[in-house]
């Protein structure tokens, strides 16, 4: 393709060089840049990517997109832009031919919900008869390819590239999670959304957008900016969560048609006749001009509001009732997401990415409420995020659980035993009692906490405790297969542990 044609989308505020020249490939890491290439000088936190254009011209790269035209060789051709990233997701559309132009695309957002809302909206567009393919914290996946999801939402070259070739494949419809870093970083700019929904917003990622205001203007983005109806998509639709405060803030500044859904007076999608219990949840579903019956086995109030939230997607396309219904009854299981891992101990074990305090909260809430004897939770909190949500996990485990493990989550670049003492602090403030590892006697009769830093050990000792009719809860990793200590990834899976745990057991 020609530069001139990825540059018909942009207003660029300077061009120079060769316009007829073909672009080959669209690269912004100076390493992986070929002949023809064209590449995105990008501003990152740590590193700026004009100090690489040198290396990418020496490996081929033919033209240039920078903010800073002082940074290129003379000679070079480059065009000048405001915002490179968003340069590159539109002219990355317009490279792999817009791939969501001519099909129903789904963007879904929130702090807490997005992955087990993707898979429900995914059995709902199957049932309707439209192959969806899903993007999202687990995988990018269609048919049978699957990816494994290094980001929530890709940057906007390997998106468009996938969904190119997820389009490409057969699939009839798109759906998927998209970050608060990927709104602000422009990803997803080059994405033409039919319906965005949001779930709720909590805290989360501070560490990136410094406090809530600056959180929620990043998920703002999608509703006011990317929403817009224009000539290609008219009938666009915003999903909004009415019972979250941030929910009911954002349906005034939506720039699209709302369809309201949550359990409070004024939702568009809500249900009546609502049971919740160990089997699932089960009620009416009322939508704007029709009733159905629904059952899910997915358990607790939480995940009531995912099934909310896929069921008002499902409204905003205009799907049939029926393909709604059928959707939410036929779901199972989400990977990590209150997965059981099966014994013969008698022990309830699941394992949920709950990794910030409203997560966590919503999982306990749910969990404890079907426990017949003691709730176990083993939990951390990952470092180099947000360290304000330390104590407030601390603090809600210890609240529900009859025993709390602290133990590592991914330490990365921090030190464990210090991110740990940042959780004991929300605890110690509910006067439970401290535990050593070693004097924890299986029939704990004091509701408490103990310290285990290795994760593997804490596993271990949560399962070893457990009796019969315990609950056991494995949070914060949930389908990750990985841990990350310093800068390196190690292979460990809690799921895979759990079932090395309840080997063990069964040798005592």
């Amino acid at each position: 393709m020609r530069l001139k044609e990825l540059i018909a989308p942009l207003e660029p505020l300077k061009v120079s060089g060769d316009c007829e020249q073909e672009i080959l490939g669209l690269h912004y890491d100076s390493r992986t840049v070929q002949a023809g290439g064209l590449f995105f000088a990008l501003r990152g936190v740590a590193v700026d990517g004009h100090r690489f254009i040198a290396a990418a011209r020496g490996a081929g790269a033919v033209a240039f997109v920078v903010e800073d035209e002082s940074a290129v060789p003379a000679g070079a051709s480059f065009v000048k832009v405001a915002d490179a990233r968003k340069a590159m997701a539109l002219m990355a559309a317009t490279f792999y031919g817009w791939p969501t132009r001519t099909l129903p695309v789904v963007g879904i957002t929130g702090t807490n919900g997005k992955t087990t809302t993707t898979y429900l909206v995914e059995g709902i567009l199957a049932k309707a008869g439209l192959s969806a393919a899903v993007l999202g914290t687990v995988s990018y996946r269609f048919g049978e390819r699957t990816v494994p999801a290094p980001h929530t939402t890709p940057e906007s070259v390997e998106l468009q590239k996938t969904l190119r070739e997820f389009v490409d494949m057969g699939a009839k419809s798109v759906v998927m999670e998209v970050s608060s870093h990927a709104l602000e970083q422009h990803r997803v700019d080059g994405c033409l959304f039919d319906v965005g929904a949001f779930t709720n917003l909590t805290r989360d990622h501070l560490d990136y957008h410094v406090d809530m205001e600056s959180y929620f203007a990043s998920k703002a983005r999608l509703f006011s900016e990317l929403l817009a109806p224009d000539a290609v998509k008219p009938k666009r639709c915003a999903v909004i969560n009415i019972d979250d405060p941030y929910g009911a803030r954002l349906i005034t500044e939506s720039a699209c048609g709302v369809i309201s859904f949550g359990l409070g007076s004024g939702a568009q999608v809500t249900v009546r006749d609502l049971k919740i219990s160990r089997k699932g949840i089960t009620g009416t579903l009322v939508a704007p001009g029709w009733e159905k019956p629904f059952s899910s086995q997915l358990l607790g109030r939480f995940n009531l509001y995912n099934l909310l939230t896929a069921a008002a997607v499902g409204v905003g396309l205009n799907l049939p009732p029926e393909a709604i219904v059928a959707g939410l009854a036929d779901h199972r299981k989400v990977p990590g997401r209150l997965e059981r891992v099966e014994n013969d101990h008698g022990i309830t074990l699941l394992v949920d990415y709950a990794h910030t305090g409203d997560a966590l909260e919503n999982v306990l809430r749910t969990v404890s409420e079907l426990a017949d004897r003691r709730m176990i939770t083993v939990f951390g909190c990952g470092g180099d995020r947000d360290p304000g949500k330390r104590p407030v996990m601390g603090e809600v485990a210890g609240r529900y659980s009859d025993l709390s493990i602290i133990t590592s989550d991914n330490p990365r670049t921090e030190d464990p035993l210090a991110i740990i003492d940042q959780v004991r602090q929300g605890i110690i403030r509910l006067e439970l009692r401290e535990y050593g590892a070693a004097e924890l006697p299986q029939s704990f009769a004091d509701k408490g906490f103990v310290v285990v830093p290795d994760r593997r050990e804490a596993i271990r000792l949560a399962v070893s405790l457990a009796e019969p009719g315990d609950i056991v809860l494995l949070a914060g990793k949930g389908h990750e297969d990985y841990q990350i200590i310093g800068k390196e990834k190690l292979h460990f899976d809690d799921r895979e542990e759990a079932v090395e745990a309840f080997r063990l057991k069964s040798r005592l």
